[in-house]
């Protein structure tokens, strides 16, 4: 009889141990797959308040705050008089081959952004950019707004076109720009632990509408006449504008004293 009672309650002790660790193993899973959760997701549409004058622009304290908690960067250092050129390549519009030589020429090293389309239909011109000495960053392989997707997405949308990278040209991208400028706290914070640095910009104009152009000489003035210690230039690859006026700026800026310096360079 004692026996019996014995045997029953270890079967008891180990029905319930067995319970346990299955709530234990649920409960774990749930923190993980819910751990982003508890970050804000409040998109962020990164914005630049321009001052015309060539001092640094107000890029907004709490966003920028949660860019640099999370290793990202926006603008260089107030007082070295460097600028680093970026451009953001979504697809190829025919400029991309004239851009790289004016750069070659002026022997300035810039940053591409780009998507798996660019990749996709343009594998020479990003081959051409890695030979030359230019950074390939990643730009999402479909141009996603990263705060409207979930985590295992935002996954799949930075590392599928990494691996492709990689596979293609033994590359290892390590720089990101958010398609569309936008992000939340949960998204950076996803891009940063897959090991990228974001790159936003502290100068931005409306150049990449192909059907309203900007009028070169104002486009020109406009660069110009915002030109700051620190600069994160950004540029888009689409913009005739930019293609026409990019060798005069270069030598402009040069001439102003400041010095091209690539990503891998950057002062903070």
């Amino acid at each position: 009889m004692k026996r019996s009672l014995i045997l029953k309650i270890f079967v008891l002790l180990l029905l319930i141990f067995s319970v346990t660790l299955i709530v234990n193993k649920g409960e774990k899973e749930e923190s993980i797959l819910t751990n982003s959760q508890t970050l804000n997701n409040k998109k962020i549409g990164w914005g630049i308040k321009r001052n015309d004058n060539h001092e640094q622009p107000d890029l907004g304290k709490s966003n920028l705050e949660i860019l640099e908690k999370n290793n990202g960067i926006a603008m260089g250092n107030k007082n070295a008089k460097f600028v680093y050129l970026t451009f953001d390549e979504g697809y190829e519009a025919g400029y991309t081959p004239k851009i790289l030589q004016t750069l070659k020429e002026n022997n300035v090293t810039a940053t591409f952004f780009i998507t798996a389309h660019y990749l996709n239909t343009q594998e020479e011109l990003v081959k051409q950019m890695i030979d030359e000495g230019h950074i390939v960053g990643n730009h999402t392989c479909n141009h996603p707004s990263m705060p409207d997707i979930t985590d295992e997405k935002i996954n799949s949308e930075v590392m599928d076109l990494h691996k492709a990278i990689y596979e293609k040209f033994q590359y290892e991208m390590k720089y990101i720009r958010p398609p569309k400028g936008e992000y939340s706290e949960r998204t950076i914070n996803i891009t940063n632990s897959l090991g990228y640095k974001t790159v936003m910009w502290s100068f931005a104009y409306e150049d990449w509408n192909e059907d309203k152009q900007p009028e070169e000489a104002v486009a020109k003035q406009k660069i110009l006449d915002n030109v700051h210690n620190g600069e994160i230039i950004l540029l888009h690859g689409n913009s005739k504008t930019n293609t026409n006026i990019l060798g005069d700026i270069i030598k402009e800026i040069k001439a102003m004293g400041y010095e091209f310096r690539s990503l891998d360079e950057f002062k903070s």
